[in-house]
């Protein structure tokens, strides 16, 4: 591209069916009913629920993974695997419920796959032919070897059954065995799914299959997580493999989704394997699905329990005039609560708007949609189990109730983005600055820049022809040699300024709202100053595209920075700290604790402050009687540092994200690294959980 080239994303008023491209719509999306049917039948949802499984009244143990799609006439189907005990391998069979109207009444279960001598049947997923009207269900038969202990399948052979009547009548299983013998991995077990594939705009049914190696005999990273997905081209009479996502022991991709975008692409979304509070694991593919880029890690769905969660393609796609908007569904949360959706209106490269639907226990999740609109979720939720919930249910919700009254499919979104490509463009000063291809990059490439001192910077020429405010959002990549950026636009610092480009566990994508900006018509310089080393000691700073977004509404956006005990910026300074999860409370996965003593064991949070202000910084710990009264926290402010002394014997305030907070106080901060210390020089087991900061008005 040339210097400052742009492109352009508008969302005004649309009415929802009208102005589309058909046939793509129609392959993406599925035939609207005739007008007025859907209304005629159901009267609008604003919000309900109805409980489809409850472990404590239904007969089985667990009902848990889900597949779930909506039907051209808005019947709903939802298959679940019905477990016997609570067990990844254990007896299962996969049952159904069928609404035949949208969801107002649905048909007692059926078991469609039965377990018999303790067979294991998992993973259901759906795939349409909106052309024929074939519904297809993709399963596994999950087996453990002898000597396997634990509760995780070895093996997983690849199984289908399909329906011409809506989901009323089945055929006979068929066997797809063999598909993925000829890849080099030695993967033995290959999960489709779980939830629902797709059919591309010229036709193709594509899913996503994730796959890996035996349990027995190899550690986590000698699995080859992968995926690699199985298409039609005859309407689902013959199936084949795709080639994989490249395998990395660095993206250990799982249980995933894909999506088609505006321009044509497949994006695969995925979860980590390994589990733990992650970011999604992403790959593209621009011949529809049959090849795939490497892996990257993308902040654009923010970082939470590595858990199975759903995309979905709700309106617009190829060829389409429609809003384009994709949905997103995941238990917000570094643990498995606080079931959120949000909507994107830039093919799922960020998220503007979000809502909390249930804020307890919440798992796996599958998202679809009703020809008026209704937005289908289903879900598990609550118990007392923290992998496995109580219940599966199935809500039903409207684009407004959603949003919050900011998008409504009668009037839109209003949504207008002016994309600048930042692979091009750069004029640096005190560095070198290069451009690398990467077909994650929202425009195929992104710009590296190198500096040579701490003042270096690489600027960019906006042309603003637009004088209302503008929000900025910065989508940059992290890599482990990454730095500190501070952006400025005309010389002023952008409301949030200061970013850490450096990666967590692997290099990635992420976004950064960098708030509104009022700028009046003409050029604007922008300018990205490589401030200081990141947390990982590098200094490069690498840009993808900034995006200057003119909407009614501003985006949901945390106003929180939070470093874990196991996330980028925890460092052990001294001595030993050992994990524990004994005590109720925490945040993450776990907390470190060390015994009393005279101050020899130090854990440092380092944190970045994204600009100048005024911030109250809290810690979380779980508590006990035997605990330190007088834990000592040391934070550093911009005048110099204070001495916080905690009572960690008296609980905090929790919440549905975790943690059991403990405000230290309200400090002066200076944009860029602060850092929280916490020695042991304490009367009782000192805990070290997670720091956060929170900027005041």
């Amino acid at each position: 591209m040339a210097p400052s080239e742009s492109w352009s994303i508008s969302i005004g008023r649309r009415a929802f069916g009208k102005g589309l491209a058909a046939a793509s719509l129609a392959a993406a999306l599925g035939p609207a009913l005739p007008a007025g049917a859907a209304s005629a039948r159901r009267a609008p949802v604003t919000f309900d629920e109805t409980t489809l499984w409850d472990n404590t009244v239904d007969p089985l143990e667990s009902y848990h993974v889900h597949g779930l799609t909506v039907l051209p006439d808005d019947s709903i189907l939802v298959v679940t695997e019905g477990r016997h005990e609570v067990c990844d391998a254990g007896p299962r069979d996969l049952v159904l419920r069928r609404s035949p109207d949208g969801g107002d009444t649905w048909e007692a279960t059926r078991t469609l796959v039965t377990s018999a001598g303790g067979q294991s049947w998992g993973n259901p997923a759906f795939v349409v032919d909106r052309t024929t009207g074939g519904v297809f269900l993709f399963y596994m038969l999950s087996t453990r070897l002898p000597e396997n202990t634990t509760c995780s399948g070895d093996k997983g052979d690849l199984y289908m059954i399909s329906s011409a009547d809506g989901g009323r009548t089945w055929s006979a299983p068929r066997a797809l065995s063999g598909l993925f013998d000829h890849f080099p991995y030695d993967w033995a077990l290959h999960g489709p799914g779980p939830g629902h594939g797709i059919q591309l705009d010229n036709g193709r049914l594509l899913l996503n299959c994730s796959h890996r190696r035996v349990i027995v005999g190899n550690s986590v990273e000698q699995r080859y997580y992968g995926v690699a997905s199985i298409y039609s081209d005859d309407h689902g009479q013959t199936w084949q493999a795709t080639a994989e996502v490249p395998v990395s022991v660095a993206y250990p991709i799982n249980e995933a989704r894909v999506i088609q975008r505006s321009d044509g692409t497949v994006l695969v979304n995925g979860r980590a394997a390994a589990g733990g509070n992650r970011q999604r694991i992403v790959s593209v593919s621009s011949d529809r699905g049959l090849t795939w880029s490497a892996p990257r890690l993308d902040g654009s769905t923010g970082t939470f329990n590595a858990v199975d969660a759903s995309l979905l393609r709700y309106s617009g796609g190829p060829g389409s005039s429609e809003a384009g908007r994709v949905l997103f569904s995941r238990p917000d949360s570094p643990v498995r609560t606080n079931l959120t959706v949000s909507v994107s209106y830039d093919d799922a490269h960020s998220f503007r708007y979000s809502r909390v639907v249930n804020p307890g226990r919440s798992y796996y999740s599958e998202l679809a949609r009703l020809s008026d609109g209704t937005i289908v979720l289903v879900y598990g939720r609550d118990g007392d189990n923290a992998s496995f919930p109580r219940k599966v249910v199935v809500a039903r919700f409207s684009l407004e109730w959603l949003t919050n009254g900011r998008d409504t499919l009668s009037d839109g979104p209003h949504y207008d983005e002016r994309v600048v490509d930042l692979s091009a463009g750069a004029l640096a000063t005190g560095g070198a600055v290069s451009t690398v291809a990467d077909p994650v990059a929202r425009g195929g490439n992104r710009a590296v820049f190198t500096p040579s001192q701490t003042t270096a910077y690489v600027e960019y020429t906006v042309n603003v022809v637009n004088p209302r405010p503008q929000e900025l959002l910065l989508r940059y990549f992290r890599s482990a040699d990454g730095g500190l950026v501070t952006v400025t636009v005309d010389g002023i610092r952008t409301p949030i300024a200061v970013l850490d480009t450096t990666a967590d566990r692997a290099d990635g994508y992420d976004v950064a709202n960098l708030g509104e900006v009022q700028l009046a018509v003409g050029q604007h310089k922008i300018r990205f100053t490589a401030s200081q080393a990141g947390r990982g000691g590098g200094r490069v700073v690498s840009l993808d595209t900034l995006s200057l977004i003119d909407a009614p509404a501003r985006a949901d956006v945390s106003s929180e920075v939070v470093v874990d005990n196991d996330e980028l910026g925890y460092q052990v300074v001294s001595g030993v700290w050992s994990p524990a999860t004994g005590v109720a409370g925490y945040r993450g996965g776990n907390y470190r604790t060390a015994p009393a003593g005279t101050g020899g064991s130090v854990v440092r949070w380092r944190l970045v402050v994204p600009s100048d202000g005024d911030y109250e910084v809290q810690v979380s710990h779980t508590a006990h009687e035997n605990r330190a009264s007088n834990a000592p926290f040391t934070v550093r402010h911009a005048t110099g540092t204070k001495v916080v002394r905690v009572d960690q014997r008296k609980a905090g305030v929790t919440e549905p994200r975790g943690g059991s907070w403990v405000s230290l106080g309200t400090f002066r901060m200076t944009a860029g690294l602060t850092s929280v210390e916490l020695s042991n020089a304490a009367d009782g087991f000192v805990i070290a959980d997670a720091v956060r900061l929170r900027r005041k008005p």
